[in-house]
């Protein structure tokens, strides 16, 4: 069995104040596919800051919208593979 190995790198940041919190994700492929997401997470003034709860929200935020680009990438590539939908 073959196994391959994709890369993803997630940057996160937060404001001075804690109260945004920024991810960055970049996906590549071994064949040079690249896709590239952003994700925020907003702290309620009101909360006390926990930075790890805005790390975790933004990186699962991030996560979630690369994995919406790889589905829409398979189904364009099923498309493509099985033609034109037939009216039934």
């Amino acid at each position: 069995m073959e196994t391959k190995e994709w890369t993803v790198r997630i940057s996160i940041s937060e404001d001075d104040e804690d109260y945004r919190t920024v991810a960055e994700a970049v996906l590549t492929t071994p064949s040079g596919k690249r896709h590239a997401s952003t994700a925020f997470a907003r702290r309620n003034p009101g909360d006390r800051p926990v930075p790890e709860i805005g790390d975790e929200l933004a990186a699962g935020r991030v996560l979630a919208d690369l994995a919406d680009k790889l589905i829409g990438d398979a189904a364009g590539d099923i498309a493509q593979l099985t033609g034109p939908a037939r009216a039934r």
